[in-house]
């Protein structure tokens, strides 16, 4: 049987493979995630997706490879990881009090398959205040995280409702990719 290769540093993308108790490594991608932001959200997290699992298929041409991304979609803005302080009250400001979209796009190689898919799940936030945007900034939570907030930490006492797949917003849509994975015999 081939190696399984995570092409992501994402301990929550790690700890979601973990629980669908699959046996594999990790060999992070280096590409640049650089996208033209005018694209669809499916598109750009599907093409993010492809472009890790490609380089990481590079480095390890017998193996099976899954790369995954997430962005933060509102009114047809993407959100992606914010550089500082102000990109993240800025991002947190836009979706209190909203729904917004969030995309995880996977790819799936090996030399011989490809499978490419995207999920979306719609997340409604509470109203924010001022002061639960500084305390939750002052935590770092937001800084790795695409739209500013983890759903699986305290962003989660944002979030008023979900529609879809949680783990879709946590990063890696497990259910679907375990799914897809068993067509390559993993």
């Amino acid at each position: 049987m081939k190696k399984l290769i995570l092409a992501s540093g994402s301990p929550r993308r790690k700890q979601l493979l973990e629980q669908g108790k699959l046996e594999f490594s990790i060999s992070t991608s280096t590409v640049d995630e650089n996208v033209d932001e005018t694209k669809p959200p499916n598109e750009v997290v599907e093409e993010l997706a492809m472009r890790k699992a490609k380089d990481v298929l590079l480095r390890h041409d017998d193996s099976i490879i899954i790369g995954a991304d997430t962005i933060v979609s509102i009114n047809g803005q993407i959100l992606g990881k914010p550089n500082n302080e102000t990109e993240a009250t800025e991002m947190l400001q836009l979706l209190s009090g909203n729904d917004h979209d969030v995309y995880t796009g996977v790819a799936i190689l090996s030399k011989m398959k490809t499978v490419l898919f995207h999920e979306k799940t719609v997340v409604s936030f509470w109203e924010l205040t001022n002061e639960e945007i500084i305390q939750y900034i002052a935590s770092g939570e937001p800084f790795d995280k695409a739209g500013s907030y983890g759903i699986q930490g305290l962003g989660a006492l944002f979030v008023k409702k979900i529609y879809g797949d949680y783990f879709t917003v946590v990063g890696l849509p497990l259910a679907r990719t375990i799914r897809e994975l068993k067509t390559f015999e993993v």
